[in-house]
């Protein structure tokens, strides 16, 4: 048995499997997979970065074995990867030994570093919740369930939370917010076509990125993910077919999505729609929710768009 426990939370390697806990500090999506177990068949290699601090350990896996990493496709921040650790000068040492340790294990086993063609994780348990932005999502199993708060759009609010079962989900796309693009949780039903942007689809959820916590929709998307059908086979995002972009500072045209949700409207007027997402901004701040370098960074992204 080799293990090593830090502030950052704890791994263990017992031959069979590393057990990994979370720090009670760790990132929200860390603490909402909480403690689970990698199967050896399902690691491709381990290393110990040292810097002057102390180091980070990472458990590199097969590619297609754990559902949080297809799911998020590359686009996880180092803070938020269950497979990294940050390791405390002192635990140097037992670092570098437990690395020892499952190098020599896959070799001696033999295990192979290629991709996979099933998940070897079974994901977050069930049942799961996350977002934020405009609503939160959450999935128990059977059921994908999209409950939106004040700041979403009318045309998601007038036809209520939606509420879809598994067997209508044909696919699922997460993407953080990057930069001033606001980022978004995607569900492809069966028989609809997707034609607007997040901000509008009643099916999808529009992260802003302005909270850590808007990252566990990616626990979400990976719940959704392993259970599909077509789980086992390496899955191709889902083309979107936006509609066309007015000339000008317009913002995105509002197609009508299926049933059951009920037809959105179109903003009369695109100056009105930015001076009321600058009003939203303004209370956010003012009641704390956003600290002044948030602020400013989003009051000027909306300013450039008129």
């Amino acid at each position: 048995m080799a293990d090593i426990i830090s502030r950052d939370g704890t791994w263990s390697f017992d031959g069979d499997a590393v057990r990994i806990v979370p720090g009670s500090k760790a990132h929200p999506v860390r603490q909402g997979l909480g403690e689970f177990s990698v199967p050896l068949e399902a690691v491709a290699g381990a290393s110990y970065e040292p810097d002057r601090k102390g180091g980070r350990l990472r458990l590199r896996l097969r590619s297609g074995a754990c559902p949080v990493l297809r799911a998020a496709d590359g686009r996880l921040k180092d803070a938020a990867d269950p497979y990294q650790l940050l390791v405390d000068k002192d635990r140097t040492g037992v670092a570098e030994y437990l690395v020892h340790e499952i190098r020599n294990t896959l070799l001696i086993e033999q295990v192979p570093d290629g991709p996979v063609d099933r998940f070897l994780l079974p994901g977050p348990s069930v049942p799961v919740s996350g977002g934020g932005g405009d609503g939160t999502a959450s999935f128990d199993g059977e059921t994908v369930r999209l409950t939106w708060n004040w700041k979403a759009e009318e045309s998601k609010t007038s036809g209520g939370d939606s509420a879809f079962p598994l067997s209508e989900v044909t696919g699922v796309r997460w993407m953080p917010a990057i930069g001033l693009e606001n980022g978004s949780l995607r569900f492809d039903r069966r028989g609809i076509v997707q034609t607007m942007t997040a901000e509008f689809d009643p099916y999808s959820l529009d992260l802003w990125g302005l909270s850590k916590r808007e990252y566990t929709a990616v626990l979400v998307a990976a719940a959704v993910l392993v259970r599909l059908p077509s789980s086992a086979e390496p899955a191709a995002p889902a083309p979107v077919l936006e509609a066309a972009p007015e000339p000008a500072p317009a913002l995105p045209p509002v197609a009508a999505p299926g049933p059951p949700a009920a037809e959105p409207a179109s903003p009369a007027d695109d100056h009105d729609v930015l001076l009321r997402r600058l009003r939203e901004l303004g209370e956010l701040h003012a009641a704390g929710v956003l600290t002044d370098e948030e602020f400013a960074l989003a009051k000027r992204a909306v300013l450039k768009r008129f």
